[in-house]
């Protein structure tokens, strides 16, 4: 099962310059981009490029970039769950989940990760999957933004809010393992009830262990 991978772009006017919403990308054209080397939450900028260029040669994967000009400011990445999560344990191909979402610190607070959200969702493909993302407070740059983690955590509900995500519980034990972190979701019109049964065995599988 895969997404229609039809281009989108917008422009975005910001207070601090115009950026240019657009995605999905192949690798070609994201090895084409320089990476800008604030780009750290997950690893250093260098790699995180090199794998977003992987992960935009997938046949599941979709990746939307924010640039300036010629270079990548932000970015979001939907794939297929890692297979050592939970979120693959029963094979849904028509189960995505939002990786990573990361801009940088000069364009936070310009609504850059709603832009890529609401973008990546543009697409009728979308309501053929369960589309889900999971937050971990140790993710989150509070330090950069002085943020205390509810706040941030707020901020994060509602960026994913803008695609349509919402709040889902689960006994995963990394989810449980911090009240913040929390697993949210945007089940699409077209995905079937037998799906959404699977999904919510995913989110409940330590019942099923007594």
């Amino acid at each position: 099962m895969e997404y229609n991978k039809t281009f989108y772009a917008k422009e975005l006017q910001t207070l601090s310059g115009t950026l240019i919403i657009e995605g999905p990308l192949n690798g070609e054209r994201m090895s084409a981009y320089e990476f800008h080397e604030d780009l750290v939450a997950f690893r250093p900028p260098a790699l995180q490029h090199k794998a977003l260029i992987e992960i935009a040669d997938l046949p599941e994967g979709r990746i939307f970039i924010a640039r300036e000009q010629e270079t990548i400011v932000g970015y979001v990445t939907y794939l297929y769950p890692d297979p050592l999560e939970r979120w693959s344990e029963i094979e849904m191909k028509e189960l995505i989940e939002l990786g990573a979402i990361e801009v940088i610190p000069k364009y936070r607070g310009a609504s850059v990760g709603k832009n890529l959200i609401r973008l990546s969702m543009e697409d009728d493909s979308v309501e053929d999957f369960i589309i889900i993302t999971t937050e971990y407070y140790w993710h989150w740059d509070l330090k950069g933004t002085g943020l205390n983690i509810w706040e941030y955590r707020k901020i994060m509900e509602k960026m994913m809010s803008a695609g349509g995500l919402v709040y889902f519980a689960t006994d995963d034990p990394e989810i449980s393992s911090h009240p913040a972190n929390c697993l949210m979701a945007r089940i699409g019109k077209r995905v079937t009830q037998e799906s959404i049964q699977k999904f919510d065995q995913l989110r409940f599988m330590n019942r099923f262990m007594y």
